[in-house]
């Protein structure tokens, strides 16, 4: 099980940490990522971040200006999202890879959080 928190109402060129809650003895040795869907819009990749926590990759619009990290002691992890803009705004969804190895490919991830809603104001 998946639990996001952290989202709400931002300015322009402000900053969200989005935290996500894991339960479950698997998840020190999987992938983790954070996926966003807009209205009207598919879910879309944001970044990820392998089982150990030493690679992550993000996306070419968030590069620069979102930070994701992990804590496997408490197991959990976070997106530091600074330099929000309008565009930005989405559901953000924590999720669970198969496997230990990050990616961007939506169907390789097997478990999903309700998500938590990030909404920046210009």
């Amino acid at each position: 099980q998946l639990v996001e928190s952290g989202g709400g109402l931002v300015q322009t060129g402000g900053s969200l940490r989005l935290s996500c809650a894991a339960s479950g003895q698997i998840f020190g040795s999987v992938a983790m990522g954070w996926f966003r869907q807009a209205p009207g819009k598919e879910r879309e990749f944001v970044s990820t971040i392998d089982w150990s926590g030493r690679i992550t990759y993000a996306a070419d619009s968030v590069k620069g200006r979102f930070t994701v990290s992990r804590d496997n002691a408490k197991n959990a992890v976070y997106l530091q999202m600074n330099t929000l803009n309008p565009e930005d705004t989405a559901v953000y969804y924590c999720a669970g890879r198969r496997t230990g190895a990050p990616g961007h490919e939506r169907w390789a991830y097997g478990f999903w959080g309700q998500g938590t809603q990030v909404t920046v104001s210009s």
